[in-house]
């Protein structure tokens, strides 16, 4: 063999090694599917943030029950005419909230009702579409990891359980109730919760680089894995919250009823007991306050685990982003709450939330690097 064919020859076979070893830096079209599917989620995200934030802004102004129907296709179009409106008002005024809370809502304060709880529907089609067409798209052009299609698969999946529970939990307040049942609230608010955390957990993934830091120690994991679990209970907990109007009632902190703890007869006056966890308004609320100082302590702890572990860093940084957060968000419910709800500061509590859920996602998601990969490629993509 020639010196030229044998350079030649170990130099096809170096290149077959490098392509197909882990350590291999990763083609250039690998790094923009990378791009274009991290760039694409974080737009979801964005979306299901705001689809929250409104939400959020119809419970609060009495709107989710203004359209008694739902019409997935027909329903994108508004009321175009007078008569539309007057036949749409008119429904409303058939279910039991109209008849026995708000029967001197006239058509213009309906109509206003109306356009919020439209919007909110309206951006949920809207997030179904601008999740479901790129992907349909990357999966066509080949652009989309194996391992990557059953995961958003899923999540394509909870965004449409997320719109059949809407409508369930809509549909538990146009008879026998005045308001939507807070339990079903409560599930709507945290399969929300849990699509956002998934985006936000695979579009981490696809950053570059992920792979290059070995995984945090194990107790580090563990003390954020909580602090997530946490959360989405103080989420739940909130949600039940609102759908019992609990912000209304005990608006004092940190006492209930002069009471830090309130008398166990008053948290357990519903039978079965249960039930109290559900329906009983100072049990939930209570349950709430002391869940906020859980998660604030877990914050705590966090930050202070993680600089005896592996010190100052990344990880440091992000343990303290979490604690101020989380700080915040109790702040931000204190006021609510003694304040009796106003809606821009509810909504702030609200949006302050889902900000902590992300960055406990994030923090999370980092310290389960990929210790086996020492470089961002397609087949480290999760």
């Amino acid at each position: 063999m020639s010196a030229n064919a044998a350079t030649a020859t170990f130099l096809a076979v170096t290149d077959r090694l490098t392509l197909s070893t882990p350590l291999a830096a990763p083609r250039s079209d690998e790094r923009d599917d990378a791009r274009a599917l991290r760039l694409w989620l974080w737009v979801v995200a964005a979306l299901v943030f705001l689809m929250v934030i409104v939400g959020g802004a119809v419970r609060l102004t009495e709107s989710g029950l203004s359209i008694t129907e739902w019409k997935p296709v027909t329903g994108v179009v508004p009321p175009l005419s007078h008569a539309a409106w007057l036949a749409e008002f008119e429904k409303y005024k058939q279910i039991p909230q109209y008849r026995e809370l708000f029967p001197d809502t006239d058509l213009s304060r309906f109509q206003a009702i109306y356009t919020w709880e439209w919007g909110h529907r309206l951006l949920g089609r809207l997030i179904g579409i601008a999740f479901a067409i790129p992907l349909v798209l990357f999966w066509w052009m080949g652009r989309l990891p194996a391992s990557l299609t059953p995961k958003l698969l899923a999540i394509l999946g909870l965004g449409a359980l997320q719109g059949a529970v809407g409508w369930w939990m809509v549909a538990s307040g146009l008879s026998g109730r005045v308001e939507v049942a807070q339990e079903r609230l409560a599930i709507h608010l945290l399969l929300a919760s849990l699509t956002l955390a998934a985006i936000v957990w695979i579009a981490v993934g696809l950053e570059r680089g992920s792979g290059t830091a070995t995984r945090a120690p194990r107790r580090l994991r563990i003390i954020a894995a909580c602090l997530l679990a946490f959360i989405f209970v103080q989420i739940g907990l909130g949600g039940l919250v609102a759908g019992l109007r609990g912000g209304l009632t005990y608006n004092t902190w940190p006492l209930m009823d002069g009471r830090f703890v309130p008398p166990l007869d008053h948290l357990t006056r519903l039978s079965p007991y249960w039930s109290n966890l559900l329906d009983n308004v100072t049990t939930v609320q209570f349950a709430h306050r002391m869940t906020a100082y859980c998660v604030l302590m877990l914050a705590i702890l966090q930050v202070i685990a993680v600089k005896r572990a592996i010190g100052r860093g990344e990880a440091y940084r992000r343990a303290h982003i979490m604690f101020g957060l989380v700080f915040l968000q109790v702040i931000a419910g204190i006021t609510t709450l003694v304040l009796v709800v106003p809606v821009s500061i509810a909504l702030v509590h609200q949006g302050l939330a889902m900000l902590v859920l992300i960055a406990a996602t994030i923090h999370l998601r980092r310290l389960f690097a990929d210790p086996h990969a020492a470089r961002f490629t397609s087949s480290s993509l999760s």
